[in-house]
């Protein structure tokens, strides 16, 4: 059956919480950047009846839908962001009991990351660290693997660097923090099945230094970094209903990747796996039986690894197509780095198939 794949961004901000765009210019941005639907998670609130399609021109649409990231704000310090999707009702009420807002989450028929769950500050601009650290909860859906403006903090380390890097940031940004892909492949060995999503957690606001006001960084650009693509084997229709359900089901189920899509379009990459009289996607699970084929397409050359419980097992850099005949049970996953303005960037990054 063949796959649809859509990409979207699932961490923007509104003037109802910290950001300047309203929903209808985040989707204008989101258009022109060429996503299939975008979510947008203010903080601690629950924004009603600005989300379905939104049109700029013929054919020109994207779907925008309305999450929340949820945290205490009377915690100090800060820590515990939760991005939260599809509960259709607020969840802040929750926020100072990190396993209990999860429970509710999961009542509600929705799903939840947690956000940048390791992060830096950047004290020169009085930016704290938000990680996540009650590493004791259960039954969330997965993690954000990679934030582009948690990454994009911690190269803030000076005036003249912020400088460089709010001017250049193409130039910096490099990949999901190695701290938190070692935490992803902890908790799959442990025997979590956590799914992972990437994002811009985009603002649209203006800093200052000295003379000096930049946006860092507009939607338009961020839209075009680090998305979430999917796979379903269903189309979106353009009805709201049923294309929502399409979109959250896949994520709920991890059939998607992270592509950081400024470089070169990730679009058209997939690992799946052939077992006797099965097969498997991204998120999805298959008997080791005689053997599994793990199958890898890459949009590109590139340097792609295959990883099995943590550790590369494989590399390819000069074929787009390259397969691999599992022989032990394990959680395989792939990345692929592509080189980019003088430097390794972190291109792709999969959630894992599970061979058992």
């Amino acid at each position: 059956m063949p796959l649809h794949e859509y990409v979207g961004n699932m961490h923007a901000h509104t003037p109802y919480s910290d950001g300047v765009g309203s929903h209808a210019e985040i989707a204008r941005a989101a258009i022109v950047a060429g996503l299939d639907f975008v979510i947008v998670t203010d903080h601690n609130v629950w924004v009603d009846g600005l989300d379905g399609y939104y049109e700029q021109g013929p054919g020109r649409r994207v779907l925008l839908m309305v999450g929340e990231e949820v945290h205490d704000p009377r915690r100090a310090p800060q820590c515990n962001h939760l991005l939260v999707y599809h509960t259709h009702r607020e969840m802040a009420e929750y926020a100072a009991y990190p396993q209990g807002l999860i429970n509710e989450v999961n009542s509600a028929n929705g799903i939840c990351f947690l956000a940048h769950p390791i992060e830096r500050s950047a004290p020169l601009f009085g930016e704290d660290a938000l990680p996540w650290v009650n590493w004791d909860v259960e039954g969330y859906t997965g993690i954000e693997l990679w934030n582009y403006m948690s990454e994009f903090k911690t190269y803030l380390t000076s005036r003249s660097t912020a400088i460089h890097a709010a001017f250049n940031p193409e130039r910096y940004i490099s990949g999901p923090f190695p701290e938190t892909l070692a935490l992803w492949d902890r908790l799959l060995r442990e025997g979590k099945r956590v799914k992972i999503i990437g994002g811009a957690d985009a603002h649209g606001v203006s800093y200052s230094l000295g003379p000096l006001k930049r946006t860092v960084f507009p939607y338009e650009y961020l839209f075009r970094c680090v998305n979430t693509h999917i796979l379903t084997s269903r189309p979106l229709t353009g009805d709201y209903e049923h294309d929502q359900q399409v979109i959250y089901y896949a994520l709920r189920d991890g059939h998607t990747f992270v592509g950081y899509d400024l470089p070169a379009s990730t679009r058209g990459f997939r690992f799946s796996a052939q077992g006797h009289n099965t097969s498997a996607i991204m998120g999805g699970r298959i008997r080791l039986g005689h053997g599994v084929t793990l199958q890898i397409v890459s949009p590109r050359v590139a340097d792609i690894r295959l990883l099995k419980d943590g550790e590369v097992i494989l590399r390819e850099t000069e074929n787009t197509h390259r397969t691999y005949i599992a022989s032990k049970p394990g959680v395989y996953r792939v990345e692929i780095y592509l080189h980019y303005k003088g430097k390794q960037r972190g291109w792709i990054f999969s959630n894992p198939i599970f061979v058992s």
